[in-house]
């Protein structure tokens, strides 16, 4: 074996010992690495700020949301009401014309469907027949009113000498000379107001001329809307974003299901209101029946108060020509006739189609005659009962399942539509039995009213 050289061997011993010294020394400790503080008042960069609008509680959040969007509501439809003010000569016309094409729709659908007219032929059938029966009543009425003026002329003197008997030996005990002096403020006050009366009747000339326009304008209307509503709401709804046709026209068909029951059951309503208190004049002698029964029944198309004001005027007739009992008698075949309209017949007509609470219409007509007189008392509740039907689809509840199942919102009665025809031995317990669990004050809740409008739902599905 060869000897390695002294040098050689002096060379290996150095880096042996420097490499198992390489291995054999520890790791040295690494350095804590340096954190950077979240907030320095030297470096605004690094500072981490919190959204102002946390701060705010959820539920105040809500409410202004709620409140800017409400505003925003307000003041669309103030802007609306100021372009319907300046356009009512046009607007009244067309809302009469869209209420009588859903009083009149039966009929034409009936000429069409079943004996084969065409549409404007069916359309000019229906508002022949219409205007042959409102010109003869109103022919009728104004013949008994000329004929009988005299005669009520003759029989109000006589009237008023009872009326005045009985101020004063009656509970009021009024002498002659307080009656003679109201008599006198009477007349004085006719002979100081004779200018504002004379202007009045001048403008009532005006007023006539704008009704036998508005009437022209709305029976071209019902004509069009009877022979081509389908064809104007369709190009109508194209007008509309793409995404919107389908919600609204769907919408808006069980919306015109809703107008068409309400105008079919008022106009039932307002005849038996008519016929049976113009029944019960002429029971008592009263003059001028047919006037009054017509006064009597255009009166009762303005829900609840209509009928009793309206009706009103023949309680004064009886007052003047009969006397103050006979008047009474008057009133209470008002009010019998009124407690029966409400409670069985208007339950009955007008089924689910028009569900708006009593409280509801009565605020509803004196809001609609506080802003557009008469006009909006009479078109308050289909409006509501419109936008309720709508907003009822839009929220998930459909009234009308029969028209997602292929009928026809023409063709087929809202009865029909909502599954009360053929199911409503169901539909009558399951209202039963929501009426048992909540016969107590304090016991609705809206989760309670959620639960019965799912289950009335569920069985209308089932039946239609």
């Amino acid at each position: 074996m060869a000897r390695i050289p002294r040098f050689a061997r002096r060379t290996l011993s150095t880096q042996t010992t420097n490499a198992v010294t390489i291995r054999t020394s520890p790791a040295p400790a690494e350095e804590p690495q340096k954190v950077s503080p979240t907030w320095s008042a030297t470096s605004p960069d690094q500072v981490t700020r919190r959204d102002p609008i946390e701060n705010v509680p959820f539920e105040l959040r809500v409410a202004a949301g709620y409140a800017w969007r409400l505003i925003v509501i307000g003041v669309a439809l103030w802007g609306l009401m100021k372009i319907l003010a300046a356009t009512t000569s046009v607007v009244i016309p067309l809302a009469v014309a869209i209420l009588l094409t859903g009083l009149l729709m039966p009929m034409t659908v009936f000429l069409n469907h079943k004996l084969g007219m065409a549409r404007h032929a069916a359309s000019a059938v229906t508002m022949i027949v219409f205007l042959s029966v409102v010109v003869g009543l109103l022919s009728l009425a104004g013949s008994q009113l000329v004929a009988g003026v005299t005669d009520l002329v003759r029989q109000a003197g006589v009237g008023v000498d009872r009326v005045t008997a009985w101020l004063e030996q009656g509970p009021l005990h009024l002498g002659g000379d307080q009656i003679a002096q109201y008599i006198q403020s009477g007349r004085a006050w006719l002979t100081d107001n004779s200018k504002t009366l004379t202007t009045g009747v001048l403008r009532a000339s005006d007023t006539a001329k704008e009704f036998f326009a508005g009437a022209l304008i709305a029976l071209i209307s019902t004509f069009f809307f009877l022979a081509e509503g389908d064809r104007i709401w369709a190009w109508t709804v194209r007008l509309l974003p793409g995404i919107m046709r389908d919600r609204v026209h769907e919408a808006f068909r069980r919306g015109y299901v809703t107008l068409g029951a309400y105008a079919k059951t008022q106009c039932v309503v307002a005849a038996v209101d008519a016929v049976f208190i113009t029944i019960g004049a002429w029971a008592l002698g009263l003059p001028l029946l047919i006037p009054m029964g017509l006064i009597i029944f255009f009166g009762s198309f303005i829900p609840i108060i209509g009928a009793v004001i309206s009706a009103s005027l023949a309680v004064l007739v009886a007052f003047v020509v009969k006397g103050p009992f006979v008047a009474l008698i008057m009133l209470a075949i008002i009010l019998v006739v009124q407690q029966v309209e409400g409670h069985i017949l208007q339950p009955v007509l007008m089924s689910k189609a028009v569900s708006l609470h009593p409280l509801a219409v009565i605020l509803g007509v004196v809001l609609g005659s506080f802003l557009l007189g008469m006009v909006g008392a009479l078109f308050s509740v289909p409006f509501m009962a419109v936008i309720n039907t709508v907003m009822l689809y839009w929220a998930g509840h459909d009234m009308f399942p029969g028209l997602a199942d292929g009928m026809s919102a023409v063709g087929n009665s809202a009865k029909e539509l909502s599954g009360e025809k053929n199911g409503s031995d169901d539909i009558e317990a399951v209202e039963e039995q929501a009426q048992d669990s909540t016969r107590y004050i304090g016991d609705i809740t809206p989760e309670h009213l959620e639960k019965e409008a799912r289950r009335l739902a569920k069985v209308r599905s089932q039946e239609v």
